[in-house]
């Protein structure tokens, strides 16, 4: 009969620990919002591992899958992950520099493409598609107008947001798992007893 309490218990434990997180993914968002440029760094720095672990572990894959077709080209795949691992640790306010000029490029032909394809397409969004090809063009002039300063905050301010918006859902998560599980297990501690109880036969009654 403690089996469901106990089960209810675990989940509800284990979507505080997902709050938990949360919570400190957004309070580590609002220190990167306040410092971007720690928050580009330590953005670049981690990339940079992902590549370097990321190479070493299809490194090892290929070197597993020798003798295949497909070994040379992860080792190939590998041997360039590394590298860039190596180059982004090594060079971490260069690779910011270069991937904020790439992020401008990306804004400025996605905003321009939105724009003309709602001016030629005239679909029933068209306003929206307007305004977000706009929106997106004007955020690719501005930093590309002030780059290579805008390395400094751009790529920071948007692991940043990542951060607090992955945080928040975590914590929406949380506190509405906990909230299932408690709904749940008061329902079943409703049901339980009274699925229990023992009917008296009724040979007992007339004794």
């Amino acid at each position: 009969m403690n089996e469901p309490t106990t089960e209810g218990r675990k989940l509800s434990r284990s979507f505080g620990w997902l709050a938990l997180l949360g919570t400190l993914l957004v309070i580590a968002g609002i220190i990167g919002l306040v410092y971007t440029g720690v928050a580009t760094l330590t953005s670049m720095l981690l990339f940079g591992w992902l590549l370097l672990v990321g190479g070493l572990v299809g490194l090892l894959h290929a070197i597993e899958s020798r003798g295949t077709s497909y070994f040379w080209l992860g080792v190939v795949v590998a041997a360039l992950n590394i590298a860039a691992g190596v180059v982004v640790i090594k060079h971490p306010e260069g690779t910011a520099e270069a991937l904020t000029m790439f992020a401008a490029l990306l804004f400025l032909t996605g905003g321009v493409f939105r724009l003309v394809g709602s001016v030629v397409v005239r679909g029933p969004q068209m306003g929206w598609t307007l305004l977000q090809g706009a929106f997106g063009l004007l955020l690719g002039l501005l930093v590309l107008f002030d780059w290579p300063h805008s390395s400094l905050y751009v790529l920071g301010c948007f692991f940043s947001l990542a951060l607090l918006f992955d945080g928040l859902g975590l914590i929406a998560i949380g506190i509405g798992g906990r909230r299932i599980v408690s709904m749940v297990s008061e329902r079943l501690d409703e049901t339980v007893p009274a699925a229990d109880k023992r009917i008296t036969p009724p040979e007992d009654e007339q004794k």
